[in-house]
């Protein structure tokens, strides 16, 4: 049903031989026809959809001697890490010689995440208006709750499967997708995601009236032509009509939508017009898409209002047409007896319906629990507030012990470090049930690639905090940062379906090692922000054991720095065979790929600066770990969500850069400049 844009297209092809043999082929993305040493790829078509356009190359002999060459680069690269002779064998050897792994704490800021509240809206001004339509959301609220559905019924409903956009899911992901989309929160007056879910269906009249679209805070505009109060932060389905039931957003929508480059006040008409539409949609019940078309070759399933669209004949017609009105009719029955097992007796129909003609595409009755266990269970979400409560207790702990070894300071310190482990576990069995739901490995879209950065950064600052213990809690820290970014509003953690062109192997391959690669920089960016605060503490009485601490954090933070610059590298080049393996070509100067590369020059440069002169000491390699991490966040963050390319897959709203990143960069930058006097007094020895 689009237009402007399509998700997938595949030529089918007739090959005429000389001899006279024909053999039809289909080439499309990762689906390259190989012919007589021709490689053929699908490149586009005509607008017409008459003609297709493909790309060609004829170069066997030199594809393999070019794969060779990158064969031996990898060889040569993770030979650095494992040849004992290596700088990277040194580090290793070096941090072995150091006994003592204590360091001071880092000062840690913690910003105040607020949250959203619900408030009464307003189509008029007045006060006494007001007050007379907060009274009528009390009302709507207190019908809503008291005909609710029982939250044992509901977690039986949120088992049917539902088709959302390609992917087969259960109703219970549907419906905290969609209340969150719309509302913000996962819940809506003490009523589950699930409970919310049913009763939209079943009174959808007086969800319309229920102050439930979440307004974005700060735009003023959007509120003046809704006719709503400054301070209104939520606004009904009726709110966004006039008296003549035209939409109040059309007529600044067709602009907002005719620009690649809408503007924040167009950003946010588009954003409000996608919440109306998604509940208007759950309201009409044409989201709701339960009823498999019987032997439908596309495995089509329809909603109930979609039923005289399709020719669905005999019992299986009167079966559903009538199932929703008879389920709906049983749960008010329900709810007057309080016994359900009616409407449950009427589920199971629709659920043996669904596994007789949707058997194709419906999801085991394992993996619909482990779906629903893991979006109840929240795993990352959780887990950014318990890895900063336990990263400062043991940073907390790691300062004490400095200043006097104690069996209650070292138990502290050891306790928070076996329970940063679990942290880890916890993360690892996320990433599997991910993996295991969707089908696909779990770092293909934004949400995805951010919590499989958080794992990298905690796997590799475990590896490495074997040997000390404050690389650890700052491995915490910055894990609870990263895990925080990725449930702000902009990401979407829905489970998706695989954009066509990382439907490969490819994607196990390079997607994996380039993306874990900015763990180690991640790593690195923290321990050189550590450094930097441990030469400011550095007093004439405490240098001696300071210097130590500064010597292990930094041995640590090259040898990180090593690590991702060689898990970057290997990344890119897989990424230029991928390319070539999907596109005919290598190198297309994409953004992603020019940043890409760039970090690579950044980060070797990083690493070598110890054998210039003039840039030789720990200051300045934790001053250059800290700001060659800019490049990644371009390579990440920029590409992803500000630029255009064949590698911006980052799903969900595009961000506007928050004011507290340059109030991070200013406070790098005197934190750069304060720790290099202080490092020119303690540590800088006159010739």
């Amino acid at each position: 049903g689009t237009e402007k844009s399509y998700k997938s297209f595949k030529s089918k092809v007739t090959i005429n031989d000389a001899d006279g043999t024909k053999e039809d082929k289909e080439i499309y993305m990762n689906n390259v026809l190989d012919k007589g040493g021709y490689r053929f790829f699908q490149a586009g078509f005509d607008p017409d959809e008459l003609g297709t356009k493909l790309s060609a190359n004829h170069d066997n002999w030199g594809t393999w001697i070019t794969y060779l060459g990158y064969y031996f680069l990898y060889f040569g690269l993770m030979a650095i890490l494992f040849d004992p002779n290596s700088r990277f064998g040194f580090l290793t050897k070096y941090l072995n010689k150091i006994k003592k792994k204590k360091a001071a704490l880092s000062i840690v800021a913690l910003l105040a995440i607020a949250n959203f509240g619900y408030a009464q809206n307003n189509e008029d001004h007045s006060d006494k208006n007001h007050a007379h339509l907060a009274t009528e959301k009390v009302q709507l609220d207190s019908i809503l709750i008291a005909n609710a559905v029982d939250k044992e019924h509901a977690a039986n409903f949120a088992r049917l499967v539902i088709q959302d956009n390609g992917r087969m899911k259960p109703v219970s992901t549907f419906a905290s997708e969609l209340l969150r989309k719309v509302s913000g929160s996962d819940t809506y007056e003490g009523l589950n995601s699930d409970q919310v879910f049913i009763s939209m269906t079943q009174f959808p009249r007086l969800w319309s009236q229920v102050p439930i679209i979440a307004l974005k805070r700060g735009n003023d505009s959007i509120r003046d032509i809704l006719g709503v109060p400054q301070k209104t932060k939520q606004v009904s389905l009726l709110d966004l009509f006039d008296e003549d039931v035209r939409l109040k957003l059309e007529p600044y929508l067709e602009e907002a939508t005719s620009t690649n480059t809408p503007n924040q006040f167009q950003k946010d008409f588009i954003k409000a017009y996608e919440s109306y539409y998604i509940y208007n949609q759950a309201l009409s019940g044409s989201i709701l898409k339960i009823f498999p078309i019987p032997n439908d070759e596309g495995n089509k399933w329809v909603a109930f209002s979609e039923l005289g669209e399709v020719d669905i004949k005999g019992q299986d017609s009167l079966f559903t047409r009538n199932v929703l009105p008879l389920y709906f009719e049983s749960l008010r029955n329900a709810k007057e007896t309080n016994d359900y097992s009616k409407p449950d007796e009427i589920l199971g129909l629709i659920r043996s319906f669904q596994d007789k003609y949707g058997k194709d595409v419906v999801p085991s009755e394992e993996k619909i629990t482990a779906e629903i266990t893991y979006n109840r269970v929240d795993v990352f979400n959780r887990l950014y507030k318990y890895f900063t409560v336990f990263g400062i207790l043991m940073f907390i702990g790691i300062i004490v012990q400095i200043f006097e070894e104690g069996k209650v300071v070292n138990g502290l310190v050891k306790t928070c470090k076996y329970i940063i482990w679990s942290f880890f576990i916890a993360m690892t069995l996320g990433l599997i049930a991910r993996w295991y739901i969707s089908g696909h490995a779990p770092w293909t879209d934004a949400y995805e690639s951010v919590i499989y950065v958080a794992w990298a950064t905690v796997f590799f600052g475990l590896a490495f905090g074997r040997k000390s213990d404050i690389t650890i809690a700052s491995t915490a820290f910055v894990a609870a940062i990263i895990l925080w970014v990725a449930h702000r509003n902009w990401m979407d953690p829905a489970i998706s379906t695989l954009v066509p062109v990382l439907d490969s192997y490819w994607l196990m391959i390079h997607v994996a090692v380039i993306v874990a690669s900015y763990g180690p920089f991640t790593l690195g960016m923290i321990l050189g922000v550590t450094t930097l605060l441990l030469i400011i503490l550095t007093t004439k009485n405490n240098k001696k054991k300071m210097e130590l601490n500064i010597k292990e954090i930094s041995t640590i933070t090259e040898m990180a720095l090593t690590v991702g610059l060689v898990m970057l590298t290997i990344g890119n080049f897989l990424g230029g065979q991928w390319a070539n393996e999907s596109w005919g070509r290598y190198w297309g100067w994409d953004p992603k790929e020019t940043w890409a590369l760039i970090s690579i020059m950044v980060y070797a440069f990083a690493i070598h600066a110890r054998l210039i002169p003039g840039l030789r000491g720990r200051w300045t390699a934790a001053f250059l770990a800290i700001f060659s991490y800019l490049s990644i966040m371009m390579t990440y963050f920029g590409v992803n969500f500000y630029l255009t390319g064949l590698h911006s897959y980052g799903r969900g709203d595009k961000p506007e850069t928050p004011l507290y990143v340059a109030y991070i960069l200013i406070i790098l930058v005197m934190l750069s400049v304060v720790s290099y006097f202080a490092y020119k007094k303690h540590y800088t020895k006159a010739k």
